[in-house]
């Protein structure tokens, strides 16, 4: 085994080699690719131009071959014993079928585009190309059939982008489908994409040896590159929005003293030292800026509507399936409803508020019946979250208090919800983060218009009216149509409602909306993990 050799029984690791340090530069070699098609694939940087003084295309394809011929040199060096492995008789089906689907694609494309054969020899030409190697992996030692196909693979693929086979400008027509094609744009850092997966994962099985201890290594290689670019279109989707959003959030902000809009705290009239109108503003004509306040107010009570509505029912119900009811057929066919409702589609949701729930509130679009909407939403992940985590609370738990004299109530209230609450919270948190973002249920139930004054901002705590008759309160704020961030920004992509004449910018307006909508989802992801972070420590510390 490379880098390691067998003493009385033990694992003593030897002194690094050169031939590791080689196999360890070639991972950090698919690293970089791999960072570097990310980037490409996200336009951060240009196919067309120069990237340390050499073209990209050309820099890829020169990387791309270099990690081949390396890959290959492992396998045959290892083969003819010049470097020390201990390798299996063959790589296995797994790694052969994972090997034919790239060359499967290439045989094809390469049959019936390139040498214009038709699509018929181009399936046999493919069925061929995936069936060598198919063989050229399973049939060889583990050593040359874990790298000479995927090293071959490279080393093409390098070569086509070298010559100019495929170069910035190449583009493939799609005959089949109108106004379609492929372009170099999609396919080079997508190709050098999976590539650099197999490279990575070869020059893995490479250093540790290739055997167990290789395979376990392709295996971490291959789970930390597709975390990375887990990471990585996270934080790059997150960039975009926040580039092109900041301009219209900050258009005509200002900081300084007295400069902010006037308010009231603790009954003293206070000037805020912050003024940004994008949201602290509604629609006005005669406002100097516009802003979206009504859409993020309006977001914001949908949200603890649904919140104040499913959580309650979501946990008395779980409580119920779980510490009260018997294990039978009923409980299997709640845990079914509840699995297919989560799965039902959020247009189907706002179909049910607008046929069941609007006719009984007025024959109008109301907060209310978006908040009822969303919290049915919500309702079956906080069932399943719950469930889950009170079946995962221990029975030995249970015993103990009961052994100590306590009722199942008082068991269930100190001993099992709060060793619970850390999962609850968790799938409310993912319920959150789904309901907030909503569009259609907002849409069919709660939409009232795209931009409303800033006077209009509904206001639920203030509108609350005792009343003689039943049920003797009253809301008309919960009553009326208002806006909301996602109902608000499909808006204005697809219709553009009254941007022409309300904003002077509409694109930096669509921008700048889609980031407050980012902004309030993650606030309520950090509301929701900051409690579950807190429920955590005081389980610990009991």
């Amino acid at each position: 085994m490379a880098g390691a050799s067998r003493t009385g029984g033990n694992l003593v690791e030897k002194e690094t080699t050169e031939t590791d340090a080689v196999a360890a530069v070639a991972i950090g070699l698919s690293a970089v690719l791999f960072a570097l098609a990310i980037a490409a694939m996200f336009e951060r940087i240009s196919l067309t131009g120069t990237l340390a003084g050499v073209e990209t295309v050309t820099l890829l394809g020169g990387l791309l071959t270099a990690l081949g011929v390396a890959v290959i040199a492992f396998g045959v060096g290892s083969r003819f014993g010049s470097v020390e492995t201990d390798p299996d008789p063959s790589a296995g089906i797994i790694a052969g079928g994972g090997a034919a689907i790239p060359w499967v694609v290439i045989g094809g494309a390469v049959a019936s585009e390139t040498l214009g054969f038709g699509t018929a020899v181009g399936a046999v030409a493919a069925v061929a190309a995936g069936a060598v190697a198919f063989a050229a992996t399973v049939l060889p030692r583990e050593d040359v059939g874990s790298t000479l196909p995927l090293g071959s693979l490279l080393a093409v693929t390098g070569l086509v982008f070298l010559t100019g086979v495929i170069g910035p400008t190449w583009v493939w027509e799609l005959g089949w489908a109108q106004q379609a094609a492929i372009t170099a744009e999609f396919l080079i850092p997508v190709a050098t994409l999976f590539t650099t997966l197999y490279g990575g994962w070869a020059s893995a099985k490479a250093y540790g040896g290739f055997g167990a201890r290789g395979r376990h290594m392709g295996a971490y290689v291959l789970v930390y590159l597709n975390a990375i670019s887990i990471v990585a279109f996270l934080f790059t989707l997150v960039a975009y929005v926040v580039v092109q959003g900041v301009p219209g959030l900050l258009n005509g902000a200002d900081i300084g003293l007295g400069t902010g809009p006037e308010t009231t705290i603790l009954g003293v009239s206070v000037t805020l030292p912050v003024s940004v109108p994008f949201v602290m503003n509604g629609v006005a004509l005669f406002n100097d800026f516009q802003g979206v306040l009504p859409a993020i107010v309006g977001t914001v009570w949908l949200v603890i509507g649904a919140v104040l509505l499913a959580v309650p029912l979501g946990v008395g119900a779980a409580v119920f399936l779980t510490e009260y009811a018997d294990r039978g057929r009923f409980t299997q066919v709640v845990e079914v409803a509840t699995n297919g409702l989560w799965s039902t589609p959020s247009i189907v949701f706002g179909l049910f508020g607008f046929a069941f729930l609007i006719p009984r509130f007025g024959n109008g679009k109301s907060l209310l019946s978006g908040m009822i909407t969303l919290g049915f939403m919500l309702l079956p992940l906080v069932v399943i979250t719950s469930r889950e985590a009170m079946l995962s609370v221990p029975d030995e738990y249970r015993d103990a208090s009961a052994a100590l004299g306590v009722s199942k109530w008082q068991t269930i209230r100190s001993v099992v919800l709060p060793a619970a609450l850390p999962g609850v919270v968790t799938g409310v948190i993912l319920g959150v983060g789904r309901i907030a973002g909503e569009t259609a249920p907002i849409l069919l139930t709660m939409a009232g218009g795209t931009f409303i004054p800033g006077s209009q901002t509904v206001d639920v705590i203030g509108s609350f009216q005792f009343t003689s008759a039943p049920p003797f309160v009253a809301n008309p704020a919960l009553l009326e149509a208002t806006s909301a961030l996602p109902y608000q920004l499909y808006a204005l992509i697809t219709a553009g409602v009254g941007l022409g004449s309300s904003v002077s910018d509409p694109n930096a307006f669509r921008w700048a909306t889609a980031l407050i909508l980012l902004i309030v989802v993650l606030s309520f992801y950090a509301i929701g993990i900051a409690t579950r972070y807190y429920f955590r420590r005081r389980l610990r510390h009991n």
